[in-house]
């Protein structure tokens, strides 16, 4: 697979926005050298900065990461149909241990994100934390999952879940020696 090129993709979306890199890092919510930095591939920015950024372009990950996918109108999904939202974050980001989300059918389309997530030993969504306009939730299916949401932290075992407004900052760790399955939901979709 060929590594995508955060820089040039981010900057082809912010000048057809029709935004300087001044005001795009203003709606952001970010300091405007790091949207220079970004853009000329100096800099890699954590998953949870460029959330942020894309939020200023009202962009999903999604959208950023695979900009020709259409709508599709299925109704079923085998595994092999779930779209893997992490093959070109990680090989992009290197995140700490190995996360990976896979997405239920065309997201933006329903308004709604059903992601089924799979979190290895040691894996982190890191000491960023995750923030953006939504509400999700989810069950864990096996293992058990530290999530943190604001000043509350909880290790979840199957069986367990979770529901909480997005806004509020949030991760999610892997403390276990063993995998760690979840099933989640997230309206509007974020990724």
């Amino acid at each position: 697979m060929q590594d995508f090129d955060v820089g040039s993709r981010l900057k082809d979306m912010r000048i057809t926005a029709g935004l300087s890199q001044r005001r795009l890092a203003e709606l952001s919510g970010v300091p405007h050298g790091q949207i220079s930095m970004i853009e000329t591939n100096r800099s890699s920015p954590s998953v949870a900065s460029l959330r942020k950024i894309l939020g200023g372009l009202n962009v999903t990950m999604s959208e950023f990461f695979e900009p020709d996918s259409g709508s599709s109108t299925s109704v079923f999904f085998t595994p092999n149909e779930l779209k893997d939202l992490t093959s070109r974050l990680y090989s992009t980001f290197g995140a700490q241990g190995r996360i990976t989300l896979q997405q239920v059918g065309d997201a933006r389309s329903h308004n709604l994100q059903i992601l089924s997530e799979r979190y290895e030993p040691g894996a982190d969504t890191g000491e960023t934390m995750l923030e953006h306009v939504a509400s999700e939730g989810g069950v864990v299916i096996a293992g058990e999952i530290e999530v943190t949401v604001g000043e509350q932290t909880a290790i979840l075992k199957a069986g367990d879940s979770y529901l909480f407004n997005s806004t509020q900052p949030h991760r999610f760790r892997n403390l276990s020696d063993r995998e760690a399955v979840v099933v989640s939901a997230c309206s509007p979709p974020y990724l």
